[in-house]
């Protein structure tokens, strides 16, 4: 078994791949500078898989701090989560969000590059596909210049992750471009926390079905789509967190740069999101429609069959248990990981 760097592992996605990762019986050590985490996840992942993980608070672009990681543990492949995610936020404080995605990876590439360590699996989005481009998407189809500025940092990492390989064949990359992640671990111990008002649907959804929003917004009800609402690929981040496993345990065998969506191949409607939600938790959402927000486009869902057949990947969970894990993890953590 390997020893794995997860940085951004305090977060939603890292902290159930961390949960993968110690299942599977992986050492895991993980750096995170908790700007929009908290470490209670961490100790919760420990508790649920009955192992420990090392924990580093201590951010991407210290190059010292990185060193001393690399130095004092036996890194053998990194796992790559951290970084600023908010949509809205990268189009106002753009310079922070070039300087902690592009400029971290950078760091953190060249810290990697100074421990002889050359095993990474990025965590992309497909926001870096064109929007010109007709869903499904597959991973043939040309990316373009994202519409806001968050998405425009992954590209910009995955651009320099494919050129960093191909001058250097040592390197071993996978490019893990993301759907939209929802749900929650089973057991409710570890979910989506978001800090501060929900940039994603569904910590709004159960937000408004534990009393802390009133109503949920939908953004634009006269798209091109079956009931007018925008079309999405949501995917368990159960799921999600395998697919790093799988995608992992395909780089430790291999050299080269690969990008592979990590959708379910769905597309399913906002509307639908909250209609199935009220259904299959008997819990009311109360919603208003207004504009439609600048830079959505109306349909995005994923064409997978490549993870599938070259990941030993596949996605185990459908709506109805996103849903239900989702309001299971907000109902036992009304205020998250805060005041418990």
């Amino acid at each position: 078994m390997a020893n794995i760097l997860v940085t951004g592992g305090a977060g939603y996605i890292g902290s159930h791949t961390c949960v993968e990762l110690l299942n599977a019986g992986h050492s895991v050590v993980v750096l995170d500078n908790l700007s929009n985490s908290s470490a209670e996840s961490l100790a919760r992942v420990q508790q649920l898989t009955g192992k420990t993980l090392q924990f580093i608070q201590g951010d991407i672009r210290d190059a010292a701090a990185l060193d001393t990681v690399f130095e004092e543990h036996q890194i053998d492949a990194v796992i790559h989560f951290a970084g600023l995610k908010a949509v809205g936020e990268s189009q106002q404080i753009p310079l922070s969000y070039f300087d902690n995605n592009i400029a971290g990876s950078i760091s953190l590439i060249q810290a990697m590059q100074r421990a002889h360590v050359f095993k990474l699996v990025f965590s992309s989005s497909a926001t870096v596909y064109d929007e010109a481009n007709i869903s499904p998407l597959h991973e043939e189809m040309p990316t373009g210049m994202p519409s806001n500025n968050y998405g425009y940092t992954k590209l910009i990492v995955e651009q320099l992750l494919e050129k960093l390989s191909a001058a250097d064949e040592r390197w071993s990359i996978a490019l893990l471009r993301y759907f939209n992640p929802v749900g929650a671990h089973q057991s409710g111990q570890i979910g989506e926390d978001p800090q501060g008002i929900p940039n994603n649907l569904m910590p709004y959804v159960t937000q408004v079905a534990v009393g802390r929003r009133d109503k949920l917004s939908i953004f634009g009800n006269d798209y091109d789509t079956v009931d007018g609402t925008g079309v999405r690929d949501y995917i368990h981040v159960v799921d999600l967190a395998n697919a790093h496993l799988c995608a992992l345990n395909h780089r430790l065998k291999t050299q080269g740069c690969r990008a592979w969506n990590i959708g379910t191949g769905n597309g399913i409607s906002v509307k639908q999101i909250r209609d199935t939600f009220e259904k299959v938790n008997g819990v009311e959402i109360p919603f208003e429609y207004v504009p439609r927000r600048e830079g959505d486009v109306a349909t995005s869902f994923a064409d997978n069959a490549r993870a599938v057949a070259e990941l030993d990947w596949q996605p185990q969970y459908g709506l109805e248990d996103m849903l239900k894990d989702s309001w299971n993890w907000q109902k036992q953590n009304p205020n998250g990981y805060r005041n418990q």
